[in-house]
């Protein structure tokens, strides 16, 4: 089948993100003797760097680590709600849901300690020859792609008059990024060289590394962070907003390692962060699926997917979160034959435009009052824009755009915030799979002292009591972000991923089976097919991200989707909106065959600037 570009093979390392300078940065590691944690760590720095509106140190990222010679383990770069992020303090402010920007929206940040513990653990590279390269783009300048500008021009007004440490950094001189012209930010090059020199006198590789978390929770970068929390914000409210963020937060806070959830699926073992993320609902649609599927991509395999994805996501409504105890989360009940026997059962022909979570274990499911059944009829309904997170706005900026707090956008969409991915695998079967988000050039005012803003990931959690995912001091929001490992007979093969918000863990699943399903190329997985295939997805449940509306029986597809695909799913009942020729996902890929240890790599062409390099 016709293909955008080939699917790479070789023997000594492949890489693919997001962004072609992260990917070549990454095989520049590779090429000097590093291995795939080292080169992952200086890719996501540099993904700061070169994509801004995605992604920065004060955000956060999941991390999967999957060793040639040891156990799949998940690195937690999500950091918690601080102390003073309580229920009751947002509701004192009036506040029936955590703005999408500005302080009040910021959890501890995550990423920059979870890259650490990764480089410490995992990685054989000095701190500063995996920054090198950040620091490099940061300092000299890089070109920017369309969508730096382009957001920068979305919140032009608001920098300009509130956020003014973001228009120092991002319209120098009144002008905004623009491609073929160099673009720097000597301030976040100042902050990487400043810790560098601060911590290189503190011993061996381990110990310099270690000076650096110390510097990030305790020294002059954590400082800053704190005093940038206390600084009045315009946020979504129309309100000005001190954060909640304090120097003991960041003290007590650091990423940690734990086992991913997993599910078994025709020999195949599937890796996901657990249920703090929403990667167990990839592992729910797998197990929605019945033993015979439909011929794949036929208006019946499409409707089967998205109807199971419906019931996955509500159920992520109902259980998903970093509850208390695994009595909250029964993930061991969602995953399992007998209650998705039951759920599945729920499918028919038509489309359904209910949300439908089910009681595993004989629980009763319940849902933020927020998050009640609309018809895509009802007025007031509210779309969430594919899911994209929050762009900051000006109150007077709303009639720009139908959803509060989201930019007005072009009809492909360019404009809207998004996240990164990145896969590498090295030449001795080391795999890792990342999606490093939050911290966006939009979410809050840069840090004047340090060139980044924090995050805004409290946007998910609701300000309701009881529930899995209500707003609690030391808990972490429920994310979004979900990179996949993929085993077979107990060894890693295929480590991918996508940016996309709620979209996430359906773009994924339509890869994953399309890789599974069709025939291998080459003698290998037929990964760049399975990426370029026709992609859709669904809003049927209530968005994550800042006003968390919903589009019940929606349906979103690219316009290569044969044509009578789309008609049977309208008489199926869906709401079927016809998108772009190229506008649904953003996946990259690595894989290796553990038997002939070829490697293979491809990425993601919709947007022209996912890049997989390797040899």
């Amino acid at each position: 089948m016709f293909t955008t570009r080939p699917t790479l093979q070789g023997t000594f390392g492949m890489v693919s993100s997001t962004h072609w300078l992260a990917s070549q940065s990454a095989m520049a590691v590779l090429e000097n003797g590093g291995n795939a944690y080292d080169a992952a760590v200086a890719a996501g720095f540099v993904l700061h760097v070169v994509e801004p509106h995605l992604n920065g140190p004060g955000g956060e990222v999941p991390i999967i680590v999957a060793p040639a010679d040891g156990d799949v383990q998940v690195l937690c770069g999500q950091g918690v709600a601080p102390a003073g992020a309580t229920i009751a303090h947002y509701r004192g402010l009036g506040l029936d849901l955590v703005p999408g920007t500005g302080p009040l929206a910021a959890a501890v940040p995550g990423a920059f300690d979870a890259w650490m513990l990764l480089l410490r653990d995992h990685g054989t590279k000095p701190l500063a020859d995996v920054l090198t390269y950040a620091i490099g783009y940061a300092e000299d300048g890089h070109a920017p792609v369309e969508r730096v500008g382009e957001t920068v021009e979305t919140v032009r007004e608001l920098f300009e008059t509130e956020w003014t440490s973001s228009a120092d950094v991002y319209l120098p001189g009144g002008q905004a990024p623009r491609p073929g012209e160099l673009f720097r930010n000597p301030a976040l090059a100042a902050t990487w060289k400043r810790l560098l020199a601060e911590v290189a006198g503190a011993g061996d590789r381990i110990a310099q590394i270690e000076a650096a978390r110390e510097v990030w929770r305790t020294g002059f970068i954590a400082e800053a962070l704190v005093r940038q929390s206390a600084r009045p914000t315009l946020d979504t409210s129309g309100e000005h907003h001190t954060g909640t963020l304090t120097a003991t937060d960041l003290a007590s806070w650091s990423a940690a390692y734990e086992a991913p959830a997993t599910y078994d699926w025709r020999g195949w073992t599937l890796c996901k962060a657990g249920p703090w993320s929403q990667g167990p609902a990839f592992l729910q649609q797998l197990a929605l699926l019945p033993p015979e599927l439909p011929a794949y991509e036929s208006a019946e395999y499409v409707h089967l997917l998205i109807e199971g994805c419906k019931l996955a996501m509500a159920d992520r409504e109902a259980w998903y979160g970093d509850a208390a105890g695994a009595a909250d989360v029964p993930l061991d009940d969602l995953l399992s034959e007998t209650y998705n026997a039951a759920r599945r059962a729920l499918v028919g022909d038509k489309a359904s435009c209910e949300l439908r979570p089910g009681g595993p274990g004989g629980r009763t499911p319940r849902i933020s009052e927020h998050a009640r059944v609309v018809t895509v009829d009802e007025p007031g309904s509210v779309a969430m824009g594919a899911g994209e997170p929050t762009v900051a706005k000006r109150p007077s900026d709303a009639a720009l755009s139908p959803v509060p707090g989201e930019p007005a956008v072009r009809a492909d969409g360019l404009t809207r915030g998004d996240t990164c991915h990145l896969d590498v695998v090295d030449r001795w079967g080391n795999m890792v799979a990342a999606t490093p988000s939050g911290g966006w050039l939009q979410s809050n005012p840069v840090v004047p002292e340090l060139g980044f803003p924090l995050g805004t990931r409290l946007q998910m959690a609701w300000l309701e009591e009881g529930l899995p995912s209500s707003l609690a001091p030391g808990r972490r929001p429920r994310t979004t972000l979900t990179p996949s490992v993929a085993l077979r007979d107990g060894v890693p093969v295929m480590a991918f991923g996508t940016p996309g918000g709620d979209q996430q863990d359906q773009w994924q699943l339509h890869f994953f089976l399309a890789v599974a399903l069709r025939p291998d190329v080459r003698g290998g997985l037929d990964l760049q097919g399975a990426i370029d295939a026709p992609n859709w997805h669904n809003d049927s449940f209530p968005g994550s991200f800042h006003p968390r509306g919903m589009r019940p029986g929606s349906v979103t597809v690219e316009s290569r989707m044969a044509r009578g695909v789309i008609e049977e799913l309208r008489r199926r009942g869906h709401d079927v909106t016809i998108g772009d020729t190229w506008s649904e996902g953003r996946l990259c890929a690595v894989a290796r065959d553990p038997e002939t240890g070829v490697l293979s790599a491809a990425a993601n062409p919709r947007g022209m600037q996912g890049y997989a390099v390797g040899r």
